[in-house]
């Protein structure tokens, strides 16, 4: 899974970056000190993992990962060379889904570039710079397209398409809120990668003060809840000063840590929480003594299209998946306790696995 990190100069982006990936990346009080874009990988948490290693003693272990891209603030007139220009923003097309910060906090010292805090505000200014963006990349295509629609049915009906799509997002809105009339204009849709089209998680970044009761305190949050409803966007609310003094604590000093604040989990289990929301996500596992290892796959998936992401031979020559709970394998404590008490399931080519599956496939190439 990939991520894109998107926001105005000074909302907390890279100190939020830093604590995700500690990357390093350079922080500071003034606009633009992102001007390459940074890219980070962070191991999932998963215990699942963790106790599957120790039960079978595995040799290696393999989590799921995200990779996250912090790319330089955007500010009102990117577009049009304002700031740094949007010249980044190339560098987020290829991630699954973007997590916008937005500053929900007051701060006279740390300054804010339209001078004040307005959390719809920022986010409209940014969605406006994605949908010229947008409109540069469809731009590119009808120019490409217009040459042949006279004598090509499909180009006619894709130049047909680009116009209304460009003219959906000439009026200021997102290429998601656009309807296709059937699938060949979704795949058209899909195939453009717009900005504007992929999920958004909304990470409110809140003071230290508000984070244990943000969403009853902090009408900031509420704005940003409130605005997210209309366009099926997850919120979470994090404070990243704080998660950079996480980052920082080994696993025993950062559960006292989060105990004292009131919270269950870090901004980053929060985060990686949401994302396979969003994106409709799940892992199921694999153990045995050479290595565990969580596989991430979309919900609804196939037992031979989930082998697939093992090896294409695993889908090819697909027989049957050995399945069991996670959970009722750890109670059993082997696979062979859990064969006994009929807990082990042999399924085909229909089944959809379900997350927490700790699965050995059977194929042959």
């Amino acid at each position: 899974m990939k991520l894109g990190i998107v926001g105005l100069p000074n909302v907390g982006k890279s100190t939020l970056f830093n604590s995700l990936t500690k990357a390093g990346a350079e922080s500071a009080n003034y606009p633009f000190c992102t001007i390459d874009p940074n890219v980070g990988v962070v191991i999932v948490p998963d215990e699942r993992v963790e106790h599957l290693t120790k039960m079978y003693n595995s040799k290696k272990t393999t989590h799921a990962v995200i990779e996250f891209v912090d790319i330089a603030g955007l500010v009102k007139g990117a577009s049009k060379g304002e700031g740094l220009g949007n010249q980044f923003l190339a560098n987020i097309r290829e991630v699954d889904a973007i997590v916008h910060v937005v500053r929900c906090f007051e701060d006279a010292n740390i300054v804010h570039v339209d001078g004040s805090i307005d959390p719809i505000r920022d986010i409209e200014t940014i969605n406006l710079e994605l949908i010229f963006a947008d409109i540069e990349v469809l731009d590119r295509r009808i120019a490409k397209v217009v040459r042949g629609a006279k004598n090509d049915k499909e180009l006619a009906k894709e130049l047909e398409l680009l116009k209304k799509l460009k003219e959906h997002l000439e009026e200021g809105k997102l290429a998601k809120t656009f309807t296709p009339a059937d699938e060949d204009e979704e795949g058209y849709l899909i195939s453009y990668n717009l900005l504007t089209y992929k999920p958004v998680i909304f990470a409110a970044n809140v003071d230290e003060d508000s984070l244990g009761n943000a969403e009853a305190d902090n009408p900031y949050v509420a704005k940003v809840r409130e605005y997210a409803k209309d366009f099926d966007a997850e919120v979470f609310v994090v404070c990243a000063q704080i998660e950079q003094e996480i980052a920082e604590l080994d696993d025993e000093e950062k559960k006292e840590f989060l105990d004292e604040l009131g919270l269950e989990e870090s901004g980053l289990e929060k985060l990686i929480r949401a994302s396979y929301s969003l994106l409709g996500l799940i892992s199921y596992l694999t153990s045995g003594e050479d290595e565990t290892r969580a596989w991430t796959i979309k919900k609804g998936t196939k037992a031979p299209k989930a082998a697939g992401k093992i090896h294409t031979d695993f889908e090819r020559g697909f027989i049957r998946a050995e399945v069991v709970n996670y959970k009722d394998l750890v109670e059993q404590g082997s696979m062979l306790a859990a064969k006994e008490k009929g807990l082990v399931r042999s399924e085909g080519k229909e089944y959809v696995v379900n997350d927490g599956d700790v699965i050995l496939f059977k194929f042959n190439v």
